[in-house]
């Protein structure tokens, strides 16, 4: 089996699938990219078992056809080395020996029989199927994503939880302290279906759909989902288990409702924040009617902070403290110029959303539970 393939173009594709594989391989060929030479197409395959994610190449000349395993580590950093060239692989499937020919030298590697890969999961009968757009996808995940739990005991709380209805379709993100729910009005389905997209195959989606151009094909069923791309083929184990009924714990009817200036008060918690206590990371927001006051301290260190923003509150004064790390968060995934901050009273989660529907389509709410300012 024979191919001629540009350098810098293998490369691309295989930085972008070799995200995927882990450095604790329970099979040692997983430590390998899978490389299928047929129809004039090199299909390269990349997994963890859980994770798949499957790229294709057009080489310049294709001799033969067949399965070979090649070890990505040392491929892909003799790839780097390359300036943009045609490299030639010859590969002898009976003894897995690998020669790859340059304009100035040849190197040999020993891979694998690509027999021995593991199979790709099929989806059951039941499987669901929804076309959606590249960039409602990677909006759903971006603003959702740094939401999600690394919680052993509750594995649910891992990932995006991706529920489909006949108005809408939402990606919902928490760790217990915050929650985020993105919200996309454009996108329904003729039915009701959700499932959870674990942290590792979300962030691959992540770095992978801005380049793509057209719609994401999406299959699923209780157990995997696929992702069909222009260039990239995802398959990936889904979370199991039932995930916990957030609009329950979303408050309602908060009395203060509170508008300020996403930038104003971003830059001024950022500044007031590095003199929190290390461990807590606590800021304290005393609201008045026209003006928010910022503070936080550190009593180990005796240092202290105290800024002042303008806003607009339509309820009573309230004081109440947040994790600054958490809302500096939040704060960075709202693209709208002013916020609003609903809230109850300082021991209830208080809600943090867009001060009006900036886009028809979409809205954000993200919840925030608060932490005891103390006396």
């Amino acid at each position: 089996m024979k191919f001629v393939v540009s350098s810098t173009e293998l490369l691309k594709h295989l930085n972008a699938i070799s995200k995927v594989i882990s450095n604790k391989n329970t099979l040692p060929i997983l430590d390998n990219f899978l490389f299928h030479l047929s129809e004039n197409k090199i299909t390269i395959t990349a997994s963890d078992l859980e994770t798949t994610l499957i790229s294709s190449v057009i080489p310049e000349r294709v001799e033969g056809e067949g399965y070979i395993a090649i070890p990505s580590k040392i491929l892909t950093d003799t790839l780097k080395e390359f300036a943009e060239q045609p490299l030639t692989f010859q590969v002898d499937l009976e003894t897995c020996a690998i020669e790859i020919l340059s304009e100035t030298g040849k190197f040999s590697i020993v891979g694998q029989d690509g027999q021995d890969y593991p199979e790709l999961p099929q989806l059951q009968e039941s499987q669901r199927l929804v076309q959606i757009g590249h960039d409602v996808l990677l909006q759903g995940i971006e603003k959702t994503i740094y939401a999600t739990a690394d919680d052993e005991l509750r594995p649910v709380m891992n990932g995006i939880f991706v529920e489909f209805s006949t108005n809408n379709v939402n990606f919902v993100a928490t760790d217990a302290h915050k929650l985020v729910r993105y919200q996309r009005k454009d996108i329904s389905c003729d039915f009701e279906a959700s499932f959870v997209l674990p942290k590792k195959p979300a962030s691959l989606l992540k770095a992978i759909l801005p380049k793509e151009e057209f719609d994401v094909t999406m299959k699923f069923d209780d157990y995997n989902a696929v992702f069909a791309m222009t260039d990239y083929y995802m398959v990936c184990r889904l979370v199991e288990g039932k995930y916990p009924p957030y609009n329950s714990v979303i408050p309602k009817n908060n009395p203060n409702i509170v508008t300020v200036d996403r930038l104003d008060f971003y830059n001024t918690l950022k500044r007031v924040s590095v003199f929190a206590n290390q461990a807590s990371n606590l800021v304290k927001l005393d609201i008045r009617k026209s003006e928010m006051v910022i503070s936080a301290q550190d009593v180990d260190y005796a240092i202290s902070g105290v800024e002042r923003v303008a806003c607009n509150n339509e309820g009573a004064e309230i004081e109440i403290g947040f994790k600054s790390t958490f809302l500096l968060e939040i704060l960075n995934n709202i693209n709208a110029p002013e916020i609003r901050l609903e809230l109850c009273d300082p021991s209830r989660a208080g809600l943090i959303l867009p001060s009006a529907d900036e886009f028809e389509h979409e809205n954000i709410l993200t919840l925030l539970m608060p932490m005891m300012v103390g006396v």
